[in-house]
C-alpha cells in the first residue's frame, strides 16, 4: 500500500484545521483554537488508488500551526513530505504576502515541483465568497489555485482535493517504480 505525507501550511486563522477536518472527514470544530505545532490526521480515500494497480493508499495530513513561533519545527515537519497545500484566507490582504514565505520554505527549499503544491483560497462562512482570483506574485501565480467555501459549495473543494491526492499518489508511485528499476538494473 502506498503512503503519502501531505502538509497543510499557511498563515494563522486561514482555515487549515477546518479544511483538514472536512477533507479527511474528521471531527467538526465549532470554535477557533490555534493549532499548536502540528496535528496529524491519517486517512484513506476510496476514490484514490495507485496507478493501474488498484491498490489502496494511505495519507497522513499534517495540519501545521501557522504561528511563526513554530518555525524552528518546520524542518522536522517537512521531512519526507510528498506534497504541500498552502491555505490562506482570501479575505485578509496580508495573507497574500505571507504565503510567499510559506511557499519559499515548504516548497522551494524542499525542491518540490509545482505539481506537488496546491493553493487554497479559503472563504470563511459569511464572508461572501468572492471567487475572483487574487493577484499572486510569481512563482505563486503558476500554482493550481482553488477556492473553498464549505458553506456554499463544499463538494467542489472535495473534488479538487481528490484530484490533487491522485496526482501526489501518481508521483509517489512513479518515484517508487524508478527506484525499483534502478535496483534491478
Amino acid at each position: 500500500m502506498l503512503k503519502a505525507k501531505i502538509l497543510f501550511v499557511g498563515p494563522c486563522e486561514s482555515g487549515k484545521t477546518v479544511l483538514a477536518n472536512f477533507l479527511t472527514e474528521s471531527s467538526d470544530i465549532t470554535e477557533y483554537n490555534p493549532t499548536q505545532g502540528v496535528r496529524i490526521l491519517e486517512f484513506e480515500n476510496p476514490h484514490v488508488t495507485s496507478n493501474n494497480k488498484g491498490t489502496g493508499c494511505e495519507f497522513e495530513l499534517w495540519d501545521c500551526g501557522g504561528d511563526p513561533k513554530f518555525e524552528s519545527c518546520w524542518p522536522a515537519l517537512m521531512k519526507d513530505s510528498h506534497g504541500v497545500v498552502i491555505v490562506f484566507n482570501a479575505d485578509i490582504p496580508s495573507h497574500l504576502k505571507e504565503i510567499e514565505t510559506w511557499y519559499s520554505c515548504f516548497v522551494q527549499q524542499q525542491f518540490l515541483q509545482n505539481t506537488q503544491c496546491l493553493l487554497i483560497a479559503h472563504h470563511k462562512p459569511g464572508s461572501g465568497s468572492d471567487k475572483e482570483n487574487p493577484a499572486l506574485a510569481p512563482p505563486l501565480n503558476k500554482l493550481k489555485l482553488v477556492h473553498s467555501n464549505l458553506e456554499d459549495d463544499p463538494e467542489e473543494i472535495r473534488m479538487e482535493f481528490i484530484k490533487y491526492l491522485r496526482s501526489i499518489i501518481n508521483s509517489v508511485s512513479e518515484s517508487r517504480d524508478r527506484e525499483e528499476m534502478s535496483i534491478i538494473t
